[in-house]
């Protein structure tokens, strides 16, 4: 029996600054879209979207080239 693991990564196709919210999507299966709104819906209560965002830029890794 084996077990697949998912890895959570920055994307490479689909990123508009550095590839956190096209990684995040990918990861949890659901549009990119989502995942944007939910970062500038975020962002709009106070800037916590923005501090979220930075920390997560330097936390998740780039997806490797295969």
């Amino acid at each position: 029996m084996t077990i697949h693991t998912r890895k959570l990564y920055r994307s490479n196709i689909d990123y508009k600054l550095a590839g956190v919210c096209g990684g995040i999507a990918e990861y949890v299966g659901i549009d990119t879209t989502f995942i944007r709104l939910g970062w500038i819906f975020f962002t709009l209560l106070g800037g916590s979207g923005i501090l979220a965002y930075l920390i997560a830029w330097v936390v998740i890794p780039k997806r490797p080239y295969n």
